[in-house]
Formats: C-alpha cells, structure tokens, sequence
C-alpha cells in the first residue's frame, strides 16, 4: 500500500481540482439562476430526459445518469413536477415502477435556458482551455470515472 500522505505537488493538484470545481459550478449555476430560474440540477435532469427516446426515463436510470441517489431524485423530481417541467407516470412494461417525463413546459425551459447556459460554460471554462487542454481533461477525466463507476457497480 502507498503512503497515505500526498506529495506537495499532489496536494496542489487535488486542491486545485477541488476548489476550481467548486468556484466553477457555482459560477456557472448563479448564471443559469439569473437567466432561467433553473438550478444546475434542474437543468441536468431537462438535458438528460430531452435526449431520451420519448422524452422520458425510468427513476432508476436517470439517477444513475445523474449520479444522484434514488431520494434525492425523488425530491428533484417533485420540484421540478411542481413548476410543470416534468411528470412521473407508471413505466408501461412494470406498473411498479415509474418515469420521470418531460412537459412542453420543460423542453421550453430547457430550449430557453440553453444558449445563456452554454455561454457561461464557455466564458468561464472553456474559453481558458486549448485544443491540448481540452483532449487531456476529457481523458484524464473520462479515465476517472470510468475507474470510479466500474468500482461502484461491482460494490453493489
């Protein structure tokens, strides 16, 4: 087993991830508050159902998708059934269960929201990034969750 203790050049590059992370998603959220009145998490679950066949995902699914736990879901998607952007109705092959489906009202939002959104994303990240930049985050990161979601499905 490693030494548990981080190198100073580790630390620098953990809190970096960390901290620029944070700033970064607040920064981008504050915007899409002020433009739409959507949340970050709003937002995520608006693109997630708008590119499903139908417009609609099983509760399950769209946790995973989101990576967010069954209950916190569950509330995300009774604020969101609240304001009109989704439904839950049964799932058509298992009564049981149930999908969380976009309204007009949604797609609207979402199609709103977008261009301001995708805006903010790009004057706050990508816009310090080069095409180099860009390559090694997508692999560096792809690398880390894929590593991180093997490790939690054979967990289950």
């Amino acid at each position: 087993m490693r030494d548990e203790k981080l190198s100073p050049e580790e630390l620098a590059a953990w809190r970096a991830v960390v901290e620029s992370s944070q700033r970064l998603l607040i920064t981008i959220e504050d915007d899409l508050r002020k433009a739409s009145e959507l949340t970050l998490a709003d937002y995520n679950v608006l693109v997630q159902l708008a590119e499903a066949p139908g417009r609609r995902l099983r509760m399950g699914d769209l946790a995973t998708k989101l990576i967010f736990a069954p209950s916190r879901l569950t509330y995300q998607i009774g604020t969101m059934e609240k304001r009109g952007l989704v439904t839950r109705e049964p799932c058509p092959d298992d009564r049981r269960g149930s999908e969380a489906v976009l309204t007009e009202a949604g797609l609207a939002a979402l199609r709103a929201a977008a261009p301001g959104h995708l805006g903010s994303v790009r004057r706050h990240f990508i816009e310090d990034l080069d095409a180099a930049d860009l390559a090694a985050l997508t692999k560096i990161f792809t690398r880390i969750d894929e590593r991180l979601s093997a490790a939690r499905t054979e967990s289950r």
